[in-house]
């Protein structure tokens, strides 16, 4: 009675229309895509800065893989290659300082404000002083004795001379101040450049320079030193 029930049942399905379908694969493809297309699919998908920044990260691993796997030793040797480079860095960054020391700009010596007198820079000068102000006292008192060398004519005046140039100049003609004169010109790269503090002995040394170079006589071209006394 059964197979004789099945087949009737199977007749009437017939009979009713519900034949089964089969929908080739390409149409099959073509309307699940359209369907997966719907807004209703895609409301949690990353937008497009996520989708950029995943593959970005997925291409930082993918160099740090390969990386890994040229590296000898493997990943451990990458990071020991890493550590090396990082310190190879610091040391460089260290020895050679921030790029403000290498890149002077024309003015290094002398402020952008405009021209000042000697007289000018050495009451600057003594007022940093009086404030406990060591660092840009020295600064100024290191412009103070290039600035008087200048109206002295004994400097040309050039714009974007160092204070290590203008040192290197004047001992030409004051060949007995030129070791004080190069410290003088180290003292203000150290604490302009080289990002340290200053003190009081530092800018008194200065300042003593100052006065004694304001009363040197020069040695001019074509007289022996021996006849400058």
């Amino acid at each position: 009675m059964s197979g004789v029930g099945g087949i009737t049942t199977a007749r009437r399905d017939t009979a009713a229309g519900d034949i089964p379908v089969d929908t080739p694969r390409l149409p099959a493809r073509e309307a699940a895509e359209s369907e997966l297309s719907k807004p209703m699919y895609h409301e949690n998908d990353p937008n497009f800065l996520q989708r950029a920044l995943n593959q970005f990260w997925d291409w930082v691993a993918g160099v740090f893989d390969a990386a890994a796997g040229a590296a000898p030793g493997g990943p451990a040797g990458l990071a020991v290659l890493v550590v090396i480079v990082i310190g190879l860095a610091a040391a460089l960054w260290w020895r050679l300082g921030t790029p403000q020391r290498s890149s002077r700009s024309a003015d290094a010596l002398f402020d952008s404000d405009g021209p000042r007198s000697a007289a000018q820079h050495r009451a600057a000068a003594e007022t940093h002083a009086a404030a406990l102000r060591w660092t840009e006292a020295v600064q100024e008192r290191m412009r103070a004795i290039v600035r008087s060398l200048e109206e002295r004519a004994l400097l040309d005046p050039r714009p974007g001379r160092t204070a290590d140039e203008a040192a290197a100049e004047a001992g030409r003609t004051l060949p007995e101040h030129t070791t004080r004169l190069r410290a003088a010109a180290r003292s203000f790269d150290d604490v302009t450049y080289g990002g340290r503090t200053a003190d009081q002995p530092t800018y008194l040394s200065l300042r003593t320079l100052d006065l004694e170079l304001d009363e040197a006589k020069p040695l001019l071209p074509g007289t022996s030193r021996g006849a400058t006394g």
